[in-house]
C-alpha cells in the first residue's frame, strides 16, 4: 500500500506523539526515520522525521493533527503533576550549574557519545563549592559551638 507524508517534525518524541494520535483514531502512521535520527540527533534537524500514513487516509490524518494542534482535544483539567517546591528548584538549578561548570552536562539533545571527563573543571568547581560552603559556615557560625 502506498504511503503519503502526513507531517514532517523535527523532534523524535514529538513524532512519536504525533504518530500515536492518529493511531488512536484507527489510522496507522509510521515514522521511517525515527531510529536513524535517534542514533544521530543532528539528523533530526537536517532531515526532519516524516510521519507517513496510508495514501487513502492521508488527508484525514492531516486534519486530525491540525485539529489537535489547534487545541480542539485539549481539556481544562490541567496536569496532574504537582509543581516542584522552591527548594527543589533551587537545588536542581545549583546542581545543573555545577555540572555545566565541570564540563559534564551536555543537555538532552546531544549525541550519546561521551567526551573525556574534564578533571580540571571538576576540581575547580569542587574547590569553589567547598570554599562557598566553608564561607557560609563561618559566616553563619555553623561549624563552631559557641555555648
Amino acid at each position: 500500500m502506498a504511503l503519503g507524508e502526513t507531517a514532517r517534525l523535527d523532534d523524535a518524541y514529538e513524532a512519536d506523539l504525533a504518530a500515536a494520535f492518529p493511531a488512536s483514531h484507527d489510522i496507522a502512521a509510521t515514522r521511517p526515520e525515527r531510529f536513524q535520527t535517534t542514533l544521530d540527533p543532528l539528523m533530526q534537524r537536517a532531515l526532519g522525521i516524516r510521519l507517513l500514513a496510508p495514501a487513502p487516509v492521508v488527508d484525514e490524518a492531516r486534519r486530525l493533527l491540525a485539529r489537535a494542534e489547534a487545541g480542539e482535544f485539549a481539556s481544562d483539567d490541567g496536569d496532574d503533576i504537582p509543581s516542584a517546591a522552591p527548594a527543589v528548584r533551587i537545588g536542581g538549578s545549583i546542581l545543573a550549574l555545577a555540572t555545566a561548570a565541570t564540563g559534564v552536562f551536555w543537555g538532552p539533545r546531544l549525541p550519546r557519545r561521551f567526551r573525556p571527563f574534564a578533571w580540571q573543571g571538576a576540581l575547580w568547581a569542587a574547590l569553589a563549592v567547598a570554599a562557598v560552603c566553608a564561607a557560609l559556615g563561618v559566616l553563619m557560625g555553623l561549624p563552631f559551638d559557641r555555648s
